[in-house]
């Protein structure tokens, strides 16, 4: 897996920073550099410890490397408006210079590159702040917390802050047998360079679609009466809908396998539960397998169902997984990059703060993603104006977008 790629755009500040562009730089790099104080992992690097007599390597934070720090760019994109951003539904190309560690960086790069960059790319009447944080040292949930509590320390807070990060490890002495750091045999970890992983075809098209509170809560609604239940949660129908269309978009043979993956937030699911401001990679990823056929022919009920099933299950014992990973560990990957599989997959959530991403001249005005865009992968924000909407950005081939053009079902869920 690669890094975490999230940008916030704005607003140019309105009456003018002082000293312009320059003064705002100085100002975020101060406000960073007290929020690196709060999370001081993210001015680290990975450590790996190699033992050639059992064949495996321990990682571990290094908050005291030599090369330690966090890296800042400054660019500008002196003809882009936030116009050209905002109205397109395609995601324009120039988008992806917006975000810093974009030559190609993974997470077990971490030992010798920064775990977490910071871009601000002036636009013409804009600026666009992105992070890109290593996904080995964090998470969504993690990433967005720092996030956040940058922006408000840039806001000028005291001493005191609304969330303040845990790192604390105590729910580990309840594993069996776990000793630290936990070693992980070699031939776990086929590590490659980003040159030498399948790129992603030229002709991909990322689009981003709005999805309004009222179409979400029908298809809840739907999907629920399809079942005769109410456990069926929204993002769980909307989820259904996505795949279901596009399979039905791609036109896959009727006894075709395809796949649908969710990375779950372990944070609630422990026990006891983690607090959500724990930060660190608390996640584990969970499968929904159907053939296509039968995918489109249960409807969107049975689908959402099968996720909430899937979903429940891996709440249900997360201390057994992690016990589990402790014995055989294995590295998570994503099988999205295939052109020829038949996997999707979701990143991101609409619960996260997106929005709360507020430097001291308003809240946002759109989010993007960046990095490393797999096929068929589905990022999900919060939308910019509405509680409850979701914005989610598709990263496909044409024809299936000018496909999902013409499909009623889909178009009838949508804002573009």
């Amino acid at each position: 897996m690669g890094p975490i790629k999230n940008g916030v755009l704005f607003l140019k500040p309105e009456p003018p920073q002082e000293n312009g562009i320059n003064g705002l730089n100085e100002h975020l790099k101060t406000s960073l550099s007290r929020t690196l104080d709060l999370f001081y992992p993210l001015a680290g690097r990975l450590g790996a410890s190699v033992k050639d007599d059992d064949s495996t390597t321990c990682f571990f934070l290094d908050c005291n490397a030599a090369a330690a720090g966090a890296l800042f760019v400054h660019a500008a994109a002196g003809s882009v408006t936030v116009a050209d951003i905002l109205e397109p539904v395609d995601v324009p190309r120039i988008v992806h210079s917006f975000f810093p560690l974009n030559n190609g960086v993974l997470n077990f790069e971490g030992v010798s590159q920064p775990l977490l960059g910071v871009q601000v790319t002036e636009l013409v009447d804009g600026i666009f702040i992105s992070c890109t944080v290593n996904h080995s040292v964090a998470d969504g949930a993690s990433f967005w917390l720092f996030f956040n509590t940058w922006s408000e320390i840039s806001q000028g807070s005291g001493e005191i802050i609304t969330l303040s990060p845990v790192f604390d490890r105590c729910f580990l002495n309840d594993v069996n047998n776990v000793h630290f750091p936990i070693p992980i045999p070699q031939s776990m970890l086929p590590f490659r360079p980003l040159t030498q992983l399948p790129s992603p075809p030229q002709s991909l098209q990322e689009s981003v679609f709005h999805f309004r509170k009222e179409k979400i809560a029908a298809l809840k609604a739907r999907a629920n009466e399809e079942m005769g239940t109410n456990k069926i949660s929204s993002l769980q129908a909307l989820s259904a809908h996505l795949w279901r269309s596009l399979t039905r978009c791609r036109r896959l043979p009727e006894d075709q396998e395809t796949k649908y993956m969710f990375l779950i937030d372990a944070r609630p699911r422990t026990n006891p539960p983690l607090p959500a401001e724990y930060f660190g990679a608390a996640i584990q990823s969970g499968t929904v397998t159907m053939k296509a056929g039968e995918l489109l022919e249960r409807g969107l009920g049975y689908a959402a169902w099968e996720m909430n099933r899937m979903i429940a299950a891996a709440s249900s014992e997360p201390s057994n997984f992690l016990e589990s990973w402790v014995k055989d560990p294995k590295p998570l990957q994503v099988p999205l990059s295939s052109t020829t599989s038949d996997s999707y997959g979701t990143s991101n959530s609409p619960r996260f703060n997106v929005y709360g991403t507020d430097f001291g001249w308003g809240k946002p005005v759109a989010v993007r993603s960046g990095g490393y865009k797999p096929y068929r992968k589905i990022t999900l924000f919060p939308e910019a104006e509405e509680e409850g909407s979701i914005d989610t950005e598709f990263c496909l081939f044409p024809e299936t977008f000018e496909a999902m053009m013409e499909d009623a079902e889909f178009l009838e869920a949508i804002t573009v």
